[in-house]
């Protein structure tokens, strides 16, 4: 009798401690395209997951008197809708306490109403369609400006700066690479520019002559594109064998060093302009620069876009639950909600009623001696 007590107490103990050690661990999920065309993106992004959450577990965060392990949960959605809300299916399934992700506006939307659903508050780092933070959704937010920004800022600079007169519109028509692009055309109008062609392709194609040959005879003397990088490239290289010899513009995908490389010595000088939707200036840049530091002595590699995006969106996460002292989606979403002012790597963050910044910056490059090189930052 007295050896099954001791059995008895020695499994009680066992089954109190595991529960102890569950309820220590939060796990964050990530969500990106870390297979296909743009997974150098999605492995950008997926690193700056990984480097908050080694931060922070090895500063030791408490959160309601408990210290925790952070867990990372990351996901791949290959920049897919369908393999995109699977994957917010399987994070819900698992109870993870919270999503960064995705990247791509396409996987972003629709999985965000199977984490609403769930209450399960999510970040993305990179997506800028509008209609993200637009649906109603509480649980939703955003680390960057939205296409409406973006694309705005670009069509006025075409015009404005650029002086195009003749300018020509493509898109690949997922909800980024088309809503960026509508936004742009809006805004060439509205400027007293005149959109002389729009055409469309695919995030997969790598033929574009037939477009670009339209293109070409209606003089285009700026040609934009909204898509990402892998497509971009090979489109740069297409339309220097065809005698193209327009500026070449575009949003955030393709505004990374990836495009240097895939377009080789179709990106020249001054031909190629993007935007990031976001960037720092003054003393903020220190501390992105000590950022992409430390990122690269941890990866390897330098930061291709959004890494610090990622990395910030996590940390502002976990403020929340350590400012509602709970992990519970339920208990933190609050603070989430009403962050204000946190200093972060990308600069100071807020949000708004619908989720979104509530003072989005852009940053304007162009390609120069092999590089991506800072225009300005514009508020």
């Amino acid at each position: 009798m007295q050896l099954k007590l001791k059995v008895t107490a020695v499994a009680a103990l066992a089954l109190t401690t595991g529960f102890a050690f569950s309820q220590e661990v939060v796990t964050i999920g990530h969500v990106g395209p870390t297979s296909g065309a743009i997974a150098h993106l999605g492995k950008d992004n997926e690193n700056g997951a990984v480097l908050a959450i080694e931060e922070l577990n090895k500063k030791g965060v408490t959160i309601g008197g408990k210290k925790v392990t952070f867990k990372l949960q990351a996901e791949d959605d290959a920049a897919d809708p369908k393999q995109g809300t699977a994957v917010a299916q399987k994070l819900v399934d698992a109870k993870v306490q919270g999503v960064v992700g995705h990247l791509n506006s396409g996987t972003t939307i629709p999985a965000s109403r199977i984490y609403n659903d769930a209450g399960i508050p999510q970040i993305s780092p990179s997506a800028t369609n509008p209609k993200y933070t637009r649906q109603g959704f509480n649980t939703a937010f955003r680390m960057v400006a939205d296409d409406a920004i973006l694309g705005g800022v670009m069509g006025k600079y075409a015009v404005k700066e650029l002086k195009g007169k003749n300018i020509a519109v493509i898109d690949d028509r997922t909800a980024y690479g088309q809503g960026v692009a509508e936004e742009f055309a809006k805004a060439v109008t509205a400027s007293g520019g005149t959109v002389v062609a729009k055409e469309f392709t695919t995030d997969k194609a790598t033929d574009f002559n037939s477009i670009l040959t339209n293109i070409k005879g209606k003089n285009a003397d700026i040609v934009f594109f909204g898509g990402m990088d892998a497509v971009a490239g090979p489109m740069l290289r297409q339309m220097k064998a065809l005698g193209i010899n327009a500026k070449f513009m575009g949003g955030d995908g393709i505004c990374s060093m990836e495009l240097v490389k895939l377009a080789g010595d179709a990106a020249g000088d001054n031909k190629v302009f993007c935007a990031e939707a976001g960037g720092v200036e003054g003393a903020q840049k220190a501390g992105m620069d000590a950022f992409k530091k430390k990122f690269k002595e941890r990866f390897k590699t330098d930061v291709q876009v959004y890494a610090p995006y990622v990395y910030d969106a996590v940390n502002v996460m976990v403020a929340a639950m350590v400012k509602a002292g709970s992990s519970e989606p339920a208990k933190y979403l609050p603070a989430l909600a009403a962050t204000k002012d946190y200093k972060g790597v990308t600069g100071d963050i807020s949000f708004d009623k619908k989720g979104d910044l509530t003072a989005g910056t852009l940053t304007l490059r162009t390609i120069k001696g092999g590089k991506l090189e800072e225009l300005a930052v514009i508020k």
